[in-house]
């Protein structure tokens, strides 16, 4: 019996990845082009040739072809239009002139992707429009080291493969500033994990944007050779080119701008577990939530917000949400009504209005007895902007 297409990709993708990392898609996308781009002028990564190597391995297993190139001459508009994305692989420091970042510029915001891959975040800083693409510009980092890596948006194909959090060993950059404002955040660092992070609770470290009427994705990682052979790093950067390509599709809007809320991308929190659920968007919930727990959202501001959608779920008695500014015992704006739903994969929307308010959000949990309901996530409305940039 012939196996279908979508059977033989999904079989090429387990061989890719390995048994412990799961496929990250189910049926072969339509074939299209990839442009790596490896170019340095400051620092060079001795990783370039690994990584080229794992992209054209993940080329040839997922559909897509791979030019790799060094030579600048390639952006030009008659040459970017054979490629559905483009690749920064390590690039460092001013890589293309000015007639090659305008046919690049044009490339973009027609429609097409970018993939950021470590040092891409230490490459044209004296050019604006390569600032907002990449989105943040690389400040230090500390020596090589194992980390954790905290997973906040498990719906992009480049985290959907990952739990809660992932484990590995890299160079961790630090930002100049903080993306959260102007992208989607995907994964951050725990700087409570490893030496030398600058860059507080919320340090993000892999994200994906739109720019103009393209995408682009960016990951931290990357800067190791043994980075390239990881079953789990290759799935990562599967799915940002992917992603980028537009072969597949993801809602890479600032959390904070209004979109969804995953509970799980807390800032702080007080007595909460996350919760592993196929169930649940992005794959997480918050529980084993008691009287007096809370989680903080120190980029997500309640300035000119009028209102709170939150996805729940409860098998136990339920409570109340208290939506509060600045800490867990400032004002009160609003409350949520949290029913029994029949069981904590059982959910439900629940929705306020919410009093005038300025400053991060707070969710305070209220009820009697333990395990009074779980979290998925949460949506406001109204015009606000995020507590930091």
């Amino acid at each position: 019996m012939k196996q279908t297409l979508a059977a033989v990709a999904a079989a090429m993708v387990l061989v890719l990845v390995g048994t412990a990392a799961p496929p990250v898609h189910n049926a072969a996308d339509a074939p299209y082009d990839v442009l790596v781009f490896s170019k340095t002028a400051g620092f060079r990564h001795d990783s370039i040739p690994a990584g080229v190597q794992a992209i054209r391995d993940l080329g040839a297993a997922n559909a897509f072809t791979v030019t790799a190139t060094e030579n600048a001459t390639a952006f030009t508009t008659a040459n970017l239009a054979r490629y559905e994305a483009v690749v920064f692989l390590n690039t460092t420091g001013d890589v293309l002139n000015n007639s090659q970042q305008a046919a690049f510029e044009s490339y973009i915001r027609s429609g097409r992707g970018f993939v950021g891959v470590h040092a891409a975040a230490d490459t044209e800083y004296g050019w604006p429009f390569y600032g907002e693409l990449v989105g943040a510009y690389f400040a230090s980092h500390p020596a090589i080291q194992p980390a954790t890596i905290r997973v906040e948006d498990r719906t992009h194909p480049a985290t959907s493969h990952l739990g809660a959090t992932w484990n590995r060993t890299d160079e961790w950059y630090n930002y100049r500033t903080n993306v959260r404002s102007t992208a989607r955040v995907l994964a951050t660092l725990d700087e409570s994990s490893y030496s030398g992070g600058s860059m507080g609770a919320d340090h993000p470290h892999t994200w994906c944007k739109a720019v103009g009427s393209g995408r682009s994705f960016y990951t931290g990682g990357g800067h190791t050779r043994e980075s390239y052979a990881d079953n789990a790093f290759r799935a990562h950067l599967l799915g940002g080119i992917r992603y980028a390509s537009g072969a597949a599709p993801a809602d890479c809007r600032p959390a904070s701008s209004g979109g969804r809320v995953e509970a799980e991308s807390f800032s702080s929190q007080s007595g909460v577990r996350t919760v592993n659920d196929p169930g649940a968007h992005g794959g997480i919930r918050v529980g084993y939530i008691d009287n007096g727990d809370w989680l903080g959202f120190t980029t997500v501001n309640l300035n000119n917000r009028t209102g709170i959608t939150a996805r729940v779920a409860s098998g136990g008695p339920g409570g109340t949400i208290h939506i509060r500014s600045g800490s867990p015992t400032g004002p009160i704006h609003g409350t949520l009504n949290v029913p029994h739903t029949g069981g904590y994969g059982t959910f439900t929307n629940t929705s306020t209005p919410l009093n005038p308010a300025s400053g991060p959000l707070f969710l305070v949990f209220t009820g009697t007895g333990g395990g009074l309901f779980d979290i998925d996530d949460f949506t406001l409305t109204g015009g606000g902007q995020p507590a930091s940039t």
